[in-house]
């Protein structure tokens, strides 16, 4: 079964400061890079499309055009950003992953064990909540307390048979229907989707402490140890 991976990264950091954190460096090369290479040098992978903006993809630096079969501008919005991935995704790959260009630190084992659970169904990686949840009214006051033992955050990648994903998006796009992963568009139309142990170094760089927290995984070994090589830095 060949399997291709389509990222994520067409954001324009807004909760960044404005400042597209994709391309900002992290060890020597840009955070978007090091997804990419841990992706495309995967053995159970055959393509890889990025998403990117619509300038960069007008203008893709060296590095991207080297490790990427497509490079493919973004929509508005994620879920047209992966619809407009899954459009560039070969007949041949009949079973997609998406991840998102914010976790640098997917590791190949992750990767692996996404790629196995995909071939029973649509499955994501989860990791289980630690700290103590409370739902809230619109007064802030606590109308109950959630069991955590059934409670995920959920990352990426996340698997799906190609046609199915894509016809999930066509469904969302008919319906004007938002998603905040491709989980959530499968949950709106009723498909299962199995949730598999995580990984707690695939960290999602959202703000800047995130990013701090990056730096200092690099810095300190952590994310090679956890399987994750360095790309190549950026000249």
């Amino acid at each position: 079964m060949r399997v291709a991976v389509v990222i994520v990264a067409a954001g324009t950091g807004s909760r960044f400061g404005g400042e597209p954190k994709q391309f900002r460096r992290l060890g020597g090369a840009p955070l978007l890079s090091w997804s990419c290479h841990t992706l495309a040098r995967h053995p159970g992978v055959s393509d890889l499309i990025v998403v990117v903006p619509a300038e960069v993809e007008k203008r893709p630096p060296g590095w991207l055009v080297e490790v990427a079969d497509e490079v493919v501008a973004g929509g508005e919005t994620r879920r047209e950003s992966v619809a407009l991935g899954l459009a560039a995704v070969p007949d041949r790959s009949e079973f997609v992953l998406v991840h998102d260009g914010a976790r640098p630190f997917v590791t190949p084992s992750l990767i692996g064990r996404v790629i196995d659970a995909g071939r029973e169904g649509p499955a994501i990686p989860g990791l289980q909540i630690t700290d103590t949840v409370k739902m809230i009214d619109d007064g802030s006051r606590i109308l109950a307390t959630l069991d955590r033992d059934r409670l995920r955050t959920v990352q990426t990648p996340q698997a799906f048979p190609t046609s199915l994903l894509s016809e999930l998006h066509l469904r969302a796009e008919q319906e004007a229907t938002p998603a905040t992963d491709d989980a959530a568009l499968a949950e709106r139309f009723g498909v299962p989707v199995r949730v598999i142990d995580g990984d707690p170094v695939n960290l999602k760089i959202t703000t800047r402490a995130d990013f701090a927290l990056a730096e200092w995984l690099v810095a300190g070994g952590h994310t090679r140890r956890a399987g994750v090589e360095p790309p190549p830095p950026e000249d």
